[in-house]
C-alpha cells in the first residue's frame, strides 16, 4: 500500500509539472509564437498614452523580452521562494512564496486573493458534493432494485431532466420561485463564514447547493443504476445469495462496493473542478467566489490571475484524483498491484 501511494504520488508532481509548464506556455509562450511582440504584451499595462519607449521599458520591467525558460524558471522560482517584480516604482513589489502571479493591473499578489475567495467556492462545492453524491447514488441503487416501475421511471425522467437542463436555467428559476416568490431563502449575493455563523452559512447556501447538487445527482443517479443492473448478474452475486446472506449485505457489502469504482473515478474529477471555479452557479448566484473572480479577470484580460486560478484549479484537480487512486485501492485491493 505504501509503495502504491508513493508511486501516485510520484505521478501527480510530474503532473503538476506538466501542467504549469503548459499553462504558462499557453499564456505567455503562444502569443509570442502568434505574432505578438514583448511591447504588445505589456501595452496593456501602460497608459493609452504611452510612447513606444515606455512600452517597451515596462515590457523589460515585467520580463517580458526575456527567453520563455527565463520566464518559466521566474515563475517556478517565486512558487518556491518568492518573486520582486519591477514596476517602475523606487522599491520593487515582492511577492511572497508561494507566488502563483502577481496581476500588473491591481499591482497585488494573486494568491492572497485567491485565498479570500477559496472559503465561498469550496462550500459551495463541499456542501453540494455531499447532497449529490448521496443523493444520487441512493436514487441510482433503488431504481436498479426496482428495476421497470414507476419509481424507477420517475427517477431517470427526473435525472434526465437534470442532466439537460443548465446551471444558470435551474438557478434563476429556484430563485425566482423560492427567493422572489415564497421568499424562503436569500436571494442571491449572501455569504456568511463558517465560523462566524453556521447556521447562516448553510442557509445562505443551500439554494445553490440543491441547484447545483441536481445537475451532478442526475448524471450519479443514472451511472450507478447502470452499474448495480450490471453488477447484480455477476456470479458472485447469485453466490453470495446461494449462500444465504440478507439482500442489505449482498446489495451494500458485495454490488454496490464494485459499483462506486467508476463513481469514484467521476466524483474526484468532479470535486476538483468545482473546486477550481464553479463559475456558472457563482454568477447566477452572485457569490463571490473563485468563478465570478475567474470572469472578473476575464473581463478585464488579467493573464496573471486567469493563470493563478488555472494552476490553484488544476494542484485541486491532481490532489483529487490521488485521493480517489488511494481509495481505489483501499475499495479493490486487486488497483495496488
Amino acid at each position: 500500500m505504501i509503495a502504491f501511494i508513493a508511486r501516485r504520488l510520484a505521478a501527480a508532481v510530474v503532473i503538476l509539472v506538466l501542467v504549469s509548464l503548459i499553462t504558462f506556455a499557453i499564456f505567455f509562450l503562444v502569443p509570442r509564437l502568434a505574432g505578438a511582440s514583448p511591447d504588445d504584451l505589456a501595452s496593456r499595462y501602460v497608459g493609452k498614452t504611452a510612447s513606444a519607449s515606455q512600452v517597451h521599458e515596462r515590457a523589460e520591467q515585467l520580463g517580458f523580452t526575456d527567453p520563455f525558460y527565463v520566464q518559466y524558471g521566474d515563475f517556478v522560482k517565486g512558487i518556491f521562494a518568492g518573486r520582486d517584480y519591477n514596476l517602475g516604482g523606487s522599491e520593487p513589489e515582492h511577492c511572497a512564496a508561494p507566488c502563483l502571479g502577481y496581476s500588473f493591473l491591481t499591482q497585488n499578489a494573486v494568491l492572497p486573493e485567491l485565498m479570500d475567495r477559496l472559503p465561498v467556492t469550496f462550500s459551495l462545492a463541499i456542501g453540494a458534493a455531499v447532497i449529490w453524491l448521496l443523493g444520487g447514488v441512493s436514487i441510482g441503487v433503488l431504481s436498479a432494485l426496482r428495476r421497470g416501475t414507476v419509481f424507477d421511471r420517475s427517477a431517470m425522467a427526473v435525472a434526465l431532466a437534470g442532466v439537460s437542463l443548465p446551471v444558470f436555467f435551474t438557478g434563476l428559476l429556484a430563485l425566482s420561485v423560492f427567493s422572489y416568490t415564497l421568499h424562503i431563502f436569500p436571494s442571491g449575493g449572501s455569504y456568511t463564514p463558517f465560523l462566524h455563523n453556521p447556521i447562516q452559512w448553510a442557509y445562505d447556501l443551500v439554494l445553490p447547493w440543491i441547484t447545483l447538487a441536481f445537475l451532478y445527482a442526475a448524471g450519479y443517479a443514472r451511472l450507478t443504476r447502470a452499474g448495480m443492473l450490471e453488477t447484480m448478474n455477476e456470479d458472485y452475486i447469485r453466490t453470495a445469495r446461494a449462500k444465504g446472506l440478507p439482500e442489505r449485505t449482498v446489495v451494500v457489502k458485495h454490488a454496490l462496493r464494485s459499483t462506486l469504482t467508476p463513481v469514484l473515478t467521476i466524483f474526484g474529477l468532479d470535486l476538483g473542478l468545482l473546486v477550481g471555479g464553479a463559475i456558472l452557479t457563482e454568477s447566477t448566484f452572485s457569490l463571490p467566489g473563485l468563478g465570478s473572480y475567474t470572469v472578473q479577470a476575464l473581463s478585464s484580460n488579467d493573464l496573471p490571475k486567469v493563470l493563478g486560478v488555472t494552476m490553484l484549479a488544476a494542484i485541486f484537480v491532481v490532489v483529487a484524483n490521488l485521493i480517489v487512486d488511494i481509495l481505489y485501492a483501499v475499495i479493490d485491493p486487486r488497483v495496488r498491484l
